[in-house]
């Protein structure tokens, strides 16, 4: 495999130009070029000897789409293939206020979280920061026709497949390449970043000076139901996250966001729902309920609407902000590792015929 250009910041990239001999001037065309999720045979500006020396060092097509699956609400998911044969998955929603990227930033994931599909084969390896970047980039190229000012992915949300803090640094180098001057310029204040409670990379990214939406898998109100449904809750209690909660508010000023997956006897009840406005209440964040994606690899059951928004009314009543997060998607597969596993099975099963 060799080496991704998007991973390059653009001072990076001017560097690399030099370093080859090349005009200054040269590593502007090509960062924009790149920028527009163009590949590296097709940037016109640049010389054909030029691309050719590029191409044997770095992937011409580092991430492309596989195959894009349309949900009836408008919702769009992508498989996308990446230069080593490996797949990840995303999936673009539309709202009036613009378009939302879910992205991935690990093939697989080592976090083991009952209800989610991408832990199913556990951790293949992580992406780099291009890699994590050209997911944006090449979707921004597919509906450039709807873009406004240059880009038609405006918020981003690092919920796909994987934990993005178990990929650290490749994670933080991609939020500064994303929210750089001279690239796409996506807003800190536009990106959430979803964890699973990795308290020691909380801190370190409290620290980073991004000030994104730091947003927490919680689903349970106490160490002992959540440790039944994330293994990880046996490395960091619910008062550790809630520590570090409250630095990431400190150093960002920005409130936090918590999920929380309603599971049919696990964690909906009326007990349930008080004991989160007892955990949360006067904390500067805000509650995402979420109807649990049923993955048929696992038992856990969803609820029903109606229980759903009888424990939203429970919070709204007690004084959290909360609200019932809108199912998009469910007919493509939308929730996390759904469509990837679902394609490795399937060719699994051609190839043993």
């Amino acid at each position: 495999m060799k080496k991704i250009l998007q991973d390059l910041s653009f001072a990076e990239t001017e560097e690399k130009v030099l370093s080859l001999g090349e005009k200054k001037f040269r590593a502007k065309q090509l960062f924009e070029g790149l920028m527009q999720g163009r590949r590296i045979s097709d940037i016109t500006s640049l010389s054909g000897a030029f691309k050719a020396r590029l191409s044997e060092e770095y992937e011409d097509e580092p991430v492309r789409i596989k195959e894009t699956f349309y949900s009836s609400d408008g919702t769009e998911k992508y498989l996308f293939s990446l230069s080593d044969g490996n797949l990840v998955e995303g999936v673009l929603m539309k709202y009036k206020y613009g378009y939302t990227q879910c992205i991935s930033t690990q093939v697989g994931c080592r976090m083991g979280c009952k209800f989610c599909a991408s832990t199913l084969g556990g951790l293949v390896r992580n992406l780099s920061a291009g890699e994590i970047l050209s997911q944006i980039l090449v979707v921004n190229a597919l509906h450039r026709g709807e873009a406004k000012g240059g880009r038609a992915v405006t918020n981003v949300v690092l919920m796909g497949s994987g934990e993005p803090l178990d990929n650290y640094a490749e994670t933080v180098k991609f939020l500064k390449n994303v929210t750089a001057e001279g690239g796409i310029c996506i807003s800190a204040r536009n990106i959430s970043l979803s964890t699973c409670g990795l308290v020691p990379k909380m801190y370190a990214l409290a620290n980073e000076g991004i000030p994104i939406n730091l947003t927490v898998s919680l689903h349970a109100t106490n160490d002992a139901d959540r440790q039944r449904v994330m293994p990880v809750a046996k490395a960091y209690s619910i008062a550790e996250i809630l520590k570090a909660c409250a630095y990431y508010f400190e150093k960002t000023g920005r409130r936090y966001y918590f999920e929380y997956t309603l599971i049919e006897g696990e964690n909906c009840d009326e007990a349930h729902a008080r004991a989160l406005v007892s955990l949360l209440k006067g904390r500067p964040c805000h509650v995402n309920l979420i109807r649990l994606n049923e993955v048929k690899e696992r038992s856990l059951k969803a609820t029903g609407d109606k229980e759903a928004y009888r424990f939203l009314g429970f919070l709204e009543k007690g004084g959290l902000s909360a609200t019932l997060r809108r199912q998009i998607g469910s007919d493509v597969g939308g929730a996390c590792g759904q469509l990837r596993a679902g394609y490795i099975e399937k060719n699994s099963y051609k190839e043993s015929l």
